[in-house]
């Protein structure tokens, strides 16, 4: 078996450690697709078990069995049935949690009798120390028949000897010989037989799955019909054969259990993990905690991204008004400070809240604390036709959009997973959050509630909660239109309290600062730059007059030459490409307290919603010339005025602005993953005008209430 590159699957239960053992054995050498002809992620990295053999290792779904129920263990199912072209694994390593031995010894025991190169990888093993568990290796090993590696891939532990020994059982594939489980012919031994005259090279226990899912393979349909009439002649009954296997299954492990597992007595103080949850889980406190955990979340990202963001925006209009001295005046320097630094300095201002914000929820994910959030609120989730695994979806959707449409996966029921796909784009994502940012500080005051408490991070907290209270809403009414009938249950394991990665969570905010500056900098940066050329030309005749008579006035009041300039300058933007187009669509947004320019901002965003931030860096910084290189962006729009001499950002208007990008369908991307994971346009098209009907109507209501 020996060859250059070998193929292993990653496998085993949710919550085994399968993508930590995955991280530490292919560290930086790793790559995300899909799996052929499914919309799930496949992540595969490459290591090096000696100098001549290099593996490839793909992290497989997790999944609690071999008969699957959703999407990703499809996946899972397929690829070690063998019915999947890639990848095709010459090797199974099998995570087993070592505090949950009884129900990952039944995956591991089917996995087994698929009879398969198997290494097992022995998790949680402190978990089960704490818990009073004691295991006995070798008798494991003996009575499975398969290596058995005890492994702690958080802190590095067991990871040579785990290489060591997939090596070994390359060199030697019949090291050690997998013991049978259940005797499969006693369960359809004529049937069984049957099946391997069609496919010699399969086990006892394939040939069962064979017969059981045979139509979601991509089998001949001489080879259908073939099965099929198998079945027919041997009665063939799928759940009393699958009922039967189980509990053969369960009888085989609760003696594995007896010989090789010593478990303290069950009335035994429990863990500090039971006691925690005792308090984060109460009916009443449980919903308390979360409201201040997620109450401290947005008071730190406001907070703490303060002092980082006044520096990139000093440093910024600095190296402006630097450069605004430095340069002769001309079409170059117009491009160079009010095109591509106007649009970099609307990038990177915002990267501190993010990577705080992504920051924070990986402190989350890591402790376990967010599954209970998903188990605390599924009551809630009920009664607007949705489940507690909508909320995980949910909650990621706070980070970005589009990987959470892709997460409800997860959710089995189709009537639950389209509700959440639809409402998950209400959550206010971290792309609203530099229009957030920019908008809170120019309405709210920046004064403090009760001596301590940030009115403008309650703001910004109050944006959250209620971008998910209109999220409930929307699923409450959906449901009643949507009718799909299907079964719908909720079960999640909670994962066990654990101290957060702080490199793993260093690691995550680094990554995603770079996604951030890299895809929405290269949206931010090319909508920058056109809108400079549409907002710094236009029709000749137009503009030329505008220059001839400024120039005229300027020429007749010398001593008012710089208050005349600045008029000249937003009459040219007023009648440039731009200009023009705000024009044109300011009847429609009047009614909600916008100008023109928040009308352009309002059409750029619809690419990405913080593209809100460059577009006014760049209208600002034409319309104002020179003198607004000294100013920030901020400064900027706290100074514009309207026609009629009155503020343009008042409360009402900001308000209204914050509705509206809080409810409005305005990611092209995540457009583009519902039609992907809907496999129709029908329901993004449905998304976007409801969210954008809903947010056109609120911001109104908004508006008209506080001017």
């Amino acid at each position: 078996m020996k060859k250059d590159i070998l193929n292993i699957a990653l496998v085993g239960n949710p919550n085994s450690g399968k993508s930590s053992l995955f991280n530490s054995l292919t560290g930086l050498n790793q790559k995300v697709g899909n799996f052929p002809g499914v919309t799930v992620d496949k992540k595969s990295g490459n290591a090096y078990l000696s100098k001549d053999l290099q593996v490839t290792i793909t992290d497989l779904p997790g999944t609690y069995s071999l008969y699957p129920k959703r999407a990703d263990e499809w996946v899972t199912y397929k690829v070690l049935i063998g019915q999947d072209s890639e990848p095709k694994p010459d090797m199974v390593v099998l995570l087993v949690d070592a505090s949950n031995l009884k129900r990952n010894l039944l995956f591991c025991s089917q996995i087994i009798d698929l009879k398969i190169s198997v290494v097992i990888a022995l998790t949680m093993m402190d978990l089960a120390s704490k818990k009073g568990i004691e295991l006995d290796i070798a008798g494991l090993e003996i009575e499975l028949g398969v290596p058995v590696i005890p492994v702690n891939p958080r802190k590095n532990k067991g990871i040579p000897e785990l290489k060591k020994t997939i090596l070994q059982l390359v060199q030697q594939p019949n090291m050690l010989v997998p013991n049978d489980f259940i005797v499969s012919r006693e369960l359809a031994e004529t049937a069984v037989s049957d099946v391997k005259n069609l496919f010699p090279n399969i086990s006892d226990y394939t040939a069962i799955h064979y017969l059981i899912n045979h139509e979601h393979f991509d089998f001949k349909k001489n080879i259908q019909d073939s099965i099929e009439n198998i079945e027919s002649a041997n009665g063939f009954n799928h759940t009393r054969i699958q009922a039967e296997e189980i509990m053969q299954r369960y009888a085989r492990i609760k003696q594995i259990m007896q010989h090789n597992v010593s478990e303290p007595d069950p009335l035994q103080k429990a863990l500090f993990t039971e006691r925690l949850d005792a308090v984060l889980l109460n009916r009443r406190w449980g919903y308390l905690i979360l409201l201040l955990v997620l109450f401290l979340l947005f008071q730190c990202v406001f907070w703490i991204a303060q002092f980082p963001m006044d520096a990139i925006d000093w440093t910024f209009s600095q190296f402006n008004s630097w450069l605004s001295n430095l340069l002769p005046q001309g079409w170059f320097a117009n491009l160079l400070i009010n095109g591509i630094l106007a649009g970099l300095g609307g990038i990177l201002v915002f990267v501190p809240q993010i990577m705080i914000l992504f920051g924070l929820i990986t402190v989350l994910e890591d402790t376990g604390y967010m599954a209970r959030i998903s188990f605390l609120t599924d009551k809630l989730m009920r009664k607007v036709g949705l489940n507690g695994k909508s909320v995980m979806p949910m909650i990621s959707g706070f980070a970005c959009a589009v990987p959470a449409i892709m997460s409800t996966r997860n959710i089995e029921n189709k009537k639950e997973r389209l509700l959440t796909i639809l409402i998950t784009p209400l959550m206010s994502c971290s792309a609203r959050l530099p229009v957030y940012t920019i908008l809170i500080a120019l309405v709210i005051p920046k004064k403090l509630v009760l001596g301590f408490i940030s009115l403008q991070g309650l703001v910004m907290m109050g944006l959250y909660i209620m971008s998910f209270v209109m999220a409930l809403v929307v699923s409450y009414v959906a449901k009643w239109f949507i009718k799909l009938q299907e079964k719908s249950f909720f079960i999640l394991e909670l994962p066990t309290y654990r101290a957060p990665r702080w490199k793993n969570v260093a690691v995550t905010m680094v990554n995603k600062a770079k996604i951030f500056v890299r895809d929405a900098g290269k949206i931010i940066m090319v909508i920058s730059l056109i809108l400079w050329a549409l907002s710094s030309y236009g029709p000749k005749s137009k503009m030329q007059a505008v220059a001839d008579e400024y120039n005229k006035q300027e020429q007749q009041n010398p001593q008012q030459a710089k208050q005349i300039e600045q008029q000249k300058q937003a009459a040219l933007l007023a009648n440039s490409y731009a200009g023009i187009l705000g024009k044109a669509i300011e009847p429609v947004i009047t009614p909600l307290g916008y100008d023109w320019k928040i009308g352009i901002a309002l059409i750029t965003s619809f690419a990405a919603r913080e593209v809100f931030v460059g577009t006014m860096a760049t209208l600002y910084s034409v319309e104002g010339g020179k003198d607004a290189d000294q100013q920030t962006l901020r400064q900027r729009m706290d100074l514009a005025k309207k026609a009629d001499g009155s503020k343009v950002y008042t409360l009402a208007t900001g308000v209204s602005l914050l509705i509206f990008y809080m409810l409005a369908m305005q990611c092209m991307s995540t457009l583009a993953v519902v039609k992907r994971e809907t496999r129709s346009w029908k329901w993004p098209t449905i998304q976007l005008l409801y969210m954008t009907g809903l947010a056109y109507v609120m911001s109104l209501i908004a508006y008209q209430l506080l001017k």
